[in-house]
């Protein structure tokens, strides 16, 4: 079974002394708890793994019971233990009781060691920020990159491009409909219903679908906010919208990127790029076949410019830089990355299709000390780009 660069992490943090709990959050149907699973399976280090799975079940009382199972056999055996808990998000109260039980083994110095994930990232997310700060570490666990999907289901380029990265829908990438219903039912539909409408007070929830399915489709486009105002029906305002696309981006599955602005309040003002987080959300949106995408110039150019953005997004996460688009008049760059205060990077994307690049050129006249890369020219391939073989910065 193929394993991601997240089970090498997962070890490595789970050998070290005990300091943190680590948390594992990512998109749903990324592989999170396989990678978990690996991982205690990899370690000499006895464990004991349980799922929240069933909501009717579960309670913070039963969390305290299955931690104080792990702490009984700790003090039988002397030794060290893992105890990972998948589903926390479906626990009530689930942060608090995890606070309290953390702070007395600590307090005891009893050595529990604890990994944490779910399938709901906001929830999860949510109860991070309520009580548990400084006591945990996050790994994040993205869409498969082009890279894996090639190593472990034999994709090539196009094959990645259509499908994206969601292990699951590799099976079914000769059955293009069933593909399809399985990432509405299995994919797009949990994040919304089970995600976002259960942890945010959304009034409109057929608005928050519309707005994914509209901005999906216009992936790695601009689109104003009046435009799309004029494209849904009732839509509300534009504040609306804009929260609806955060609560979106906090799902891993749709953002808007802003335009880059030396001056924040601006960069704030500016009208959404969409860009997906994975190319077959953009396929399953616009409900376009196989051949549609990548034969039609327009079309595949703006699908490999949603697959290099959705990298993007998937690096940045891990590697701690932001995303963003620039244009001045009709000179305009496909990306830009800033990573702390310096290091900045615009990156052009070519698809095939001759493309004008003077929006580089002018970006580069504006930010002399830049990196500028072309995606798909001479010195940086599509391929290599999605493998992760190109650095993003200046050493």
């Amino acid at each position: 079974m193929y394993k991601r660069k997240l089970v090498e992490q997962l070890t490595g943090r789970m050998t070290e002394k005990r300091l943190f709990m680590q948390v594992v959050i990512g998109p749903r149907q990324t592989g999170k708890t396989t990678a978990i699973l690996q991982a205690l399976k990899s370690l000499s280090v006895p464990h004991h793994f349980v799922s929240a799975d069933d909501p009717v079940l579960v309670s913070p009382e039963w969390l305290r019971n299955e931690w104080e199972k792990v702490r009984l056999r700790q003090k039988q055996t002397g030794r060290e233990i893992i105890l990972a808990i998948d589903e926390i998000q479906k626990v009530q109260s689930w942060s608090s009781m995890v606070k309290l039980l953390w702070d007395e083994d600590t307090r005891k110095k009893t050595p529990i060691k604890v990994i944490l994930s779910g399938s709901s990232s906001l929830l999860i997310q949510k109860g991070l920020n309520e009580s548990m700060a400084g006591r945990f570490e996050v790994l994040f666990c993205p869409h498969w990159n082009y890279k894996e999907c090639k190593t472990a289901f034999k994709y090539k380029l196009d094959d990645f491009l259509f499908f994206g990265g969601y292990p699951g829908a590799a099976a079914l990438k000769n059955d293009t409909e069933r593909w399809a219903r399985y990432m509405g039912s299995s994919i797009v539909e949990p994040v919304i219903s089970r995600d976002i409408l259960q942890m945010e007070a959304v009034r409109k929830p057929a608005l928050l679908r519309s707005l994914f399915t509209l901005g999906a489709s216009y992936s790695a486009q601009e689109l104003s906010y009046t435009k799309i105002l004029g494209q849904l029906h009732d839509a509300g305002n534009t504040v609306t919208l804009a929260h609806y696309l955060e609560l979106l981006n906090n799902a891993n599955i749709l953002c808007g990127l802003q335009k880059y602005s030396a001056n924040k309040i601006r960069e704030k003002q500016s009208s959404p790029r969409f860009l997906v987080y994975d190319t077959s959300l953009l396929i399953w949106a616009a409900g376009a076949s196989r051949g549609s995408f990548l034969e039609m110039p327009d079309a595949r150019g703006h699908l490999v410019e949603s697959a290099v953005g959705a990298s993007l997004l998937a690096r940045g996460k891990e590697e701690g830089f932001s995303v963003h688009w620039w244009r001045e008049r009709e000179k305009e760059v496909d990306f830009v990355i800033q990573k702390g205060t310096s290091a900045l990077t615009a990156i052009e994307v070519k698809s095939g299709k001759v493309k004008y690049v003077g929006g580089s050129v002018e970006f580069m006249k504006r930010h002399p000390k830049a990196l500028s890369l072309i995606v798909g020219g001479e010195n940086c391939g599509l391929e290599d780009f999605l493998e992760g073989k190109v650095p993003l910065f200046k050493e």
